[in-house]
């Protein structure tokens, strides 16, 4: 298993391949569909983006209320697919990687060859395990988004496979 920290570069994820089981750590951002949908309305206004996208990886994630004494609820991923009509509009903007569960259209796999970026894979159904590998969570922008709020987590150690890499193998096209 490789270990990953974040901030990654270009040259970091150009070694990763498709089927590569990683520990990342480092901060890195969730957002879902609205959130995605606010993001893509102020790129088309022109409007400066609330956070800072150049480098990031975002988590496609709606974590649950934050039980008592615990840093969060349960995060699991959500299913990628549903954003993959905002994907080259966010990577335009410097976006390295996302991270969320199950396969991605062809047109994603081409855009994230394109920025040379990567799509890691969480395990879907183990939300709460996930949860402890999170040591820091803060609301970033879009609170009134409830669990669709964009935030920061601070993970340690979280356990992803690489989905797609910077050239564009994907483990779901693969024979």
């Amino acid at each position: 298993m490789t270990r990953l920290q974040i901030p990654l570069t270009k040259n970091k994820i150009a070694t990763l391949k498709a089927g590569q089981q990683v520990l990342l750590s480092g901060s890195i951002f969730t957002a879902r569909d609205q959130a995605h949908k606010r993001l893509v309305r102020f790129l088309r206004k022109n409007k400066k983006l609330p956070l800072e996208l150049k480098n990031k990886i975002i988590y496609y994630c709606g974590p649950t209320a934050t039980p008592k004494g615990k840093v969060i609820g349960s995060c699991g991923p959500t299913t990628s697919s549903r954003m993959d009509v905002f994907v080259e509009v966010i990577m335009k903007e410097g976006l390295l990687g996302m991270i969320g569960k199950g396969r991605r259209a062809k047109h994603v796999r081409d855009i994230i060859k394109k920025y040379r970026g990567v799509y890691f894979i969480a395990p879907g159904g183990c939300g709460a395990l996930l949860a402890t590998r999170v040591v820091m969570k803060k609301i970033v922008c879009f609170k009134d988004l409830g669990p669709e709020a964009i935030c920061e987590l601070e993970i340690k150690d979280f356990p992803l496979i690489v989905g797609i890499d910077t050239h564009g193998k994907d483990i779901y096209a693969q024979p």
